[in-house]
């Protein structure tokens, strides 16, 4: 596929493929877009039942990219206003707010709210937006060369793409915080230490598990997968009582689905389920 994003579906997994390899896979604006339309497509279609996000060379994603078109950060633009060093129109306060709040933030809800569960089987470094990119997703493979860099401190800038709301809720304010304020690179061994991934393995057999990890999610109950998730993610966000009057709900959804009733006979049977992801 143009403009440097790869993407296929096969057996009901969606892959999407980062191939800009010189830049370290760094992000264009039109690959953003790109990546938030093809989520949103595989929530809506039946067909795809799982999803992979990964990239080709010995980079995940570099951030965003500095050299494609106005400058930007490693997740925003050129923070000073006044005339674009690129030739492009003066900006003005206001306009940086403004793309985070339309580009870099999309971006990463859309793998929030994408209702399959989404792999990130991330190869190499994972820098600013990038690293937001993996821990956005809901099952984390990191290949030993794996890195995450909160590298904004080290522009001056302030954390995007929902990283100061993502990195509290999986590692807690304190480790966010470290991350953060010093910019280290933590490698594939600590990341998993701290519960950043869910596992690392070596270079050439991370393919291979994200193959077997999104297979096994997309022979399963799509729509309780999709439910759980969607508990799961808002559940640090909301009080108890609305807690569980979601999960209620999504109990009396999923017990309607033909999964369900498939599920309760294959028990009944005593045969194993044949999911068919509605």
């Amino acid at each position: 596929m143009a403009g440097g994003l790869l993407h296929r579906t096969e057996s009901g997994v969606l892959w999407i493929t980062l191939d800009r390899p010189e830049v370290l896979n760094a992000v264009t604006r039109e690959q953003r877009k790109r990546i938030i339309a093809l989520l949103a497509g595989a929530s809506a279609d039946p067909e795809v039942r799982a999803v992979v996000i990964t990239a080709t060379g010995r980079g995940f994603c570099a951030g965003a990219d500095l050299r494609a078109g106005r400058p930007e950060s490693a997740g925003a633009e050129d923070p000073a206003p006044g005339p674009d060093p690129a030739g492009g129109p003066e900006r003005v306060p206001g306009d940086v707010a403004r793309m985070i709040r339309l580009e870099a933030q999309p971006f990463i809800a859309a793998v929030l709210d994408c209702e399959k569960p989404v792999i990130a089987a991330v190869n190499g470094t994972a820098a600013g937006i990038g690293a937001h990119l993996a821990f956005a997703c809901d099952l984390v493979l990191a290949s030993e060369s794996a890195r995450f860099i909160e590298v904004f401190v080290r522009r001056g800038l302030v954390p995007d793409g929902g990283g100061a709301y993502l990195l509290p809720r999986l590692i807690g304010p304190q480790r966010a915080k470290e991350l953060m304020f010093f910019g280290d690179a933590l490698s594939a061994a600590d990341a998993l230490r701290m519960g950043l991934v869910n596992r690392v393995v070596a270079a050439d057999e991370l393919e291979k598990t994200a193959r077997a990890w999104a297979g096994r999610l997309a022979q399963g109950p799509t729509r309780a997968l999709a439910l759980t998730k969607h508990l799961v993610n808002t559940s640090l966000d909301t009080d108890r009582a609305s807690a569980f009057a979601a999960e209620a709900a999504a109990v009396e959804i999923a017990m309607a689905t033909h999964d369900a009733n498939e599920g309760v006979a294959s028990f009944v049977e005593r045969r194993k389920p044949e999911y068919r992801g509605r």
